[in-house]
């Protein structure tokens, strides 16, 4: 089992930064592909950005390429999301999710590969 606890989200001016963490517990973080998904209002939850277990390969999706970084820390069961030069349609609830499966990759943009999720994060970015 793995649980996740978001924080650092907030409200922030257009072209602003905010860095989100996501803390688990269990001990198999380590051994786990990492994801950031978001929704905002009236819309599916999309995905983000994604790292595996090594840390290496992160993948973003289009609108966030060379503004959002993922990271992880396995020492502190930590994984991160910098987001530079936010946009307001950057606005929405930002989760982090735990691979269903140690050491998969499957289709790391995808909701189902997903099984462990934190309560989520709001970012608001104002124009």
């Amino acid at each position: 089992q793995v649980q996740l606890v978001e924080s650092g989200g907030g409200l922030v001016q257009a072209g602003g930064s905010l860095r989100l963490s996501c803390a688990a517990s269990g001990r198999t973080f380590s051994s786990r592909t990492m994801g950031w998904f978001r929704q905002a209002p009236g819309k599916e939850r999309e995905f983000v950005a994604a790292i595996t277990w090594t840390g290496e390969n992160p993948n973003y999706t289009d609108s966030v390429k060379g503004r959002f970084t993922i990271s992880r820390d396995n020492a502190k069961n930590t994984v991160y999301l910098q987001m530079n030069s936010l946009k307001p349609e950057d606005t929405a609830v930002y989760y982090c999710a735990a691979n269903r499966y140690s050491y998969s990759d499957y289709d790391r943009t995808a909701r189902y590969e997903y099984d462990y999720w934190g309560q989520g994060t709001q970012v608001t970015v104002s124009s």
